[in-house]
């Protein structure tokens, strides 16, 4: 049969087969419901917090955080799109800019949003970036605006870029002529205030929302309210529903991963030809989002971001705290000189280790020694027998997995 004839085949298939979503976009992370389940005492509180905005009375910064999956940008969204509804409706001079810090990825990007949102026209690159704080704040002043700005994944600015930006975004009031930018920012790892400046932590808390994960029963609720409008009635099993529940909540109570369950469950069963979604279905999406997540990532990386990975596997073994820059520098040159590659520099290499950061493949944090400076904890984001299975099918790194002998000398 041609490939033409088989694509023809999945296409009829799918037309002829059972019909389970009704609106799968219910199910997506950036779908902000009517409701949000068990997060009423965290709604009433970002409101109360950011209310006096509405009579143009400056609000404190907030800082939100909690692990992945625990409602915080679905909150604050919901917060400030009634937020500016109301002020849209009651002629409040208040700007709303909503950023995502790991998307936006440099300050310049984030600065120019800023200006983006005060419809001020930038290039894409070329300027400095005070030159973009400037005109930031020259429009603010000009047009006697107030902006509450959000920073979500705020953690990524500073571990990517320091907190020079962040400091000087806390104390921009100073510039303003009676108008105000009040800053919330959202953080998924809950050590993020560790390595804040004194000066920036003390304004950028000036209020705390903290999200706890969801229980198994909560994660139930948020899923059922979700599944009403997603699928068509009598598509989904209560069992099964459950069980979406049950994984997510053993992954620390992580609302996302429960409702990618659901989706990708659905998909399994649509594309099988059931009517219904069953037990099975779940437990093939759970397997399914797992070997994909980082399979997949870890068999098209580049070579040397592979040589890295396998180079923090042998620290993560010595060392369960994580490694600092320098030790994986020092290890991924002796790899790469095993295997008679051309080691990169350093300079490249931390750039290598920021976009594996961002792909999920490691956790890296800026962790500071005082007045000898910064360095960077490094350790895997995926377990490592994932790593080991992976890359050792590859036959220009494979071998490097079994180089633990020569690093006995770093035991010490």
């Amino acid at each position: 049969m041609s490939s033409g004839n088989r694509v023809d085949e999945i296409f009829d298939r799918f037309l002829s087969g059972g019909k389970i979503f009704n609106n799968r976009d219910v199910l997506r992370h950036d779908y902000i419901p009517d409701k949000l389940p068990h997060r009423a005492e965290h709604i009433q509180r970002l409101a109360n917090i950011l209310a006096p905005s509405l009579n143009g009375s400056k609000v404190s910064n907030a800082f939100i955080y909690g692990k992945t999956g625990t409602g915080k940008t679905a909150v604050a969204k919901y917060v400030l799109n009634r937020l500016k509804e109301k002020a849209n409706a009651l002629g409040a001079p208040l700007k709303i800019c909503y950023i995502n810090c790991r998307l936006a990825g440099t300050n310049y990007r984030i600065l120019a949003d800023l200006c983006k949102s005060l419809e001020v026209d930038v290039p894409f690159t070329g300027l400095a970036v005070s030159e973009l704080l400037d005109r930031y704040k020259e429009k603010l002043n000009l047009l006697n605006l107030n902006e509450i700005v959000t920073l979500d994944e705020i953690d990524f600015l500073v571990k990517r870029n320091e907190d020079s930006l962040l400091y000087e975004l806390t104390r921009i009031n100073e510039f303003l002529r009676g108008n105000w930018v009040g800053l919330i920012g959202i953080s998924n790892d809950l050590r993020f205030k560790e390595y804040l400046d004194a000066r920036v932590l003390s304004c950028l808390s000036e209020e705390e929302v903290i999200f706890k994960p969801y229980s198994a029963d909560e994660l139930y609720d948020i899923l059922s309210e979700r599944a009403k409008s997603a699928f068509i009635e009598g598509a989904l099993q209560d069992s099964s529903l459950k069980l979406c529940a049950a994984y997510a909540a053993r992954e620390h109570g992580d609302a996302r991963r429960a409702l990618d369950l659901l989706r990708v469950a659905g998909e399994l069963a649509e594309r099988e030809g059931s009517n219904t979604i069953l037990d099975k279905h779940v437990k093939e999406a759970l397997q399914k989002i797992e070997d994909d997540r980082f399979v997949e990532a870890l068999k098209y990386l580049p070579l040397h971001q592979k040589i890295i990975l396998i180079g923090v596997y042998h620290l993560d073994s010595l060392c369960a705290e994580g490694s600092i820059t320098g030790d994986l520098y020092e290890l991924y040159t002796e790899l790469c000189t095993s295997i008679f590659v051309e080691p990169l520099t350093q300079r490249r290499v931390s750039g290598l280790l920021n976009e594996l950061d961002i792909l999920g493949l490691l956790n890296t944090r800026v962790v500071s020694f005082g007045r000898y400076g910064r360095t960077k904890k490094i350790k895997l984001g995926v377990p490592s027998k994932i790593i080991a299975e992976v890359l050792s099918d590859d036959d220009v790194v494979g071998s490097l997995l079994k180089h633990e002998a020569k690093l006995k000398h770093k035991r010490g």
